[in-house]
């Protein structure tokens, strides 16, 4: 799972930067100021948990392979696409209904960095 989320930490911060830069060029004016903000919520948690998840997969490698460590990768990256995806699909004219979406990926997001501490506090080290 290590390079799985190596691979994936790398796409969500790659796009992560397009993204910002998008709404930054290529939305203001374009939208709301209220949507450009919830915008750009979703690019800075995208950021943050692709750090996260750089993290998750540097500790697989040195920890080794986890329930908890994997599970929290998992969070991160469902958590990830729920919230800023959500975010990002309702700034761009997406239908209402993907609201309710963005609470349920903060919560996976959560959950992600619970698990982490779950296994930091299980650590040998």
């Amino acid at each position: 799972m290590a390079k799985v989320y190596l691979l994936l930490a790398t796409l969500f911060g790659a796009s992560g930067v397009a993204l910002g830069a998008f709404g930054a060029h290529g939305l203001r004016g374009k939208v709301a100021e209220p949507l450009l903000e919830a915008y750009k919520t979703g690019v800075q948690y995208q950021m943050i948990h692709a750090l996260a998840l750089l993290a998750v997969a540097l500790l697989i490698q040195n920890w080794g392979e986890r329930q908890s460590l994997t599970l929290s990768g998992a969070f991160f990256v469902f958590g990830l696409v729920f919230f800023s995806g959500s975010l990002y699909a309702l700034t761009l004219g997406g239908p209402r209904w993907l609201g309710p979406i963005t609470p349920i990926g903060g919560l996976l997001m959560i959950a992600g960095w619970v698990t982490l501490f779950i296994a930091a506090v299980n650590t040998p080290k």
